[in-house]
């Protein structure tokens, strides 16, 4: 074999390689065995060559072409590679749908077919709106309002009103230099208040310090307390108080009790009448004796048993109500 035809098989192989390689590389098996089927979109932003076929998130192909239809007002036609196994039917869905990411897919959705397509048959198509498109859908009414909106304001800031805002907003600059300028001429004061804040805080940390000493204090007083033998204590004062009240229940009784001689002497008429009669038969005979002492008292220095002195007594009688009954005189001799 000459050297021109090793070269020229050489060549051959090599763009065969090249082909195969290409398609390889585009997604595409020219080798394989896969089915194409076909569909039509309106718009396949987003979609490429290669992107997946999934079924039952499987992906079971890849998109291999995509072609323009002017007579069908520019849709899009869809070149879809299907493995062998698939089988797809006049009931089969090719759905696109997007991800967040912005790439796009063809989801397929099987049905009940009433006939099994072979390959080179269009399948139904079906676009899920994607979020884009619904965002976008809300906001160009929302950007249209805005855009009147600011129409509005611009039209309401006419001349005067401009020159009202800008007096507005050089009083309130004026007011802000005010207020720098009172705080820069009081810059003192503010810092002297700083500084007794500082202080007030300091001595409210020391006051704390003591109050914490001081409620330890009275825990410990508390269990003090509670540690103490109260308990024993009331009771013997109660024990104390129970024997009281029965002895001024006694006495009470005794008291009230005219058959006793407490009661008697409280309450009988007639131990107080006596004492009455004694009393001013005491207060007679004491009179008598300061008038007549004579009649009472005698006595001699010099005495005997030969000279006898006569004497006159007189008895009186003294009733109960401190009444003189009766006197009688009786004469001894001495």
């Amino acid at each position: 074999m000459s050297k021109e035809i090793k070269v020229a098989l050489l060549g051959i192989v090599a763009v065969a390689l090249l082909v195969v390689g290409f398609n390889f590389l585009k997604g595409s098996n020219i080798l394989s065995t896969d089915r194409t089927f076909y569909a039509k979109y309106d718009n396949v932003d987003g979609l490429n060559v290669g992107n997946p076929v999934i079924l039952n998130g499987i992906k079971v192909g890849q998109v291999k072409e995509m072609t323009l239809v002017p007579e069908e007002g520019n849709r899009v036609k869809v070149a879809v590679e299907l493995q062998k196994g698939v089988t797809v039917g006049d009931s089969t869905v090719a759905s696109l749908s997007g991800s967040l990411l912005g790439s796009k897919t063809i989801t397929l959705f099987l049905g009940k077919n009433t006939k099994v397509y072979d390959g080179g048959e269009e399948l139904k198509s079906y676009t899920v709106a994607s979020i884009t498109d619904a965002f976008q859908a809300k906001a160009l009414p929302v950007l249209g309002t805005v855009d009147s909106t600011l129409i509005k304001v611009n039209g309401f800031l006419n001349k005067d009103a401009k020159v009202s805002l800008q007096a507005t907003l050089q009083n309130a600059q004026g007011s802000t230099e005010a207020l720098k300028n009172l705080l820069l001429m009081n810059q003192r004061n503010i810092n002297q208040i700083t500084t007794n804040m500082a202080r007030l805080t300091g001595e409210l940390n020391k006051t704390s310090a003591k109050f914490d000493r001081i409620a330890a204090n009275f825990s410990t007083l508390s269990d003090s307390l509670k540690n103490a033998p109260v308990g024993p204590a009331m009771r013997k004062l109660n024990a104390t108080m129970s024997e009281a009240q029965s002895t001024m229940t006694t006495l009470n009784r005794s008291l009230t009790d005219q058959k006793g001689s407490l009661g008697k002497l409280i309450s009988d008429t007639l131990l107080y009448n006596n004492l009455n009669a004694t009393a001013a038969s005491s207060n007679t005979l004491i009179k008598d004796l300061q008038a007549n002492p004579k009649r009472y008292v005698h006595f001699s220095v010099f005495g005997g048993g030969k000279d006898k002195t006569k004497k006159e007594v007189e008895t009186t009688t003294v009733k109960p109500n401190g009444a003189v009954t009766e006197t009688e005189t009786k004469t001894t001799v001495k």
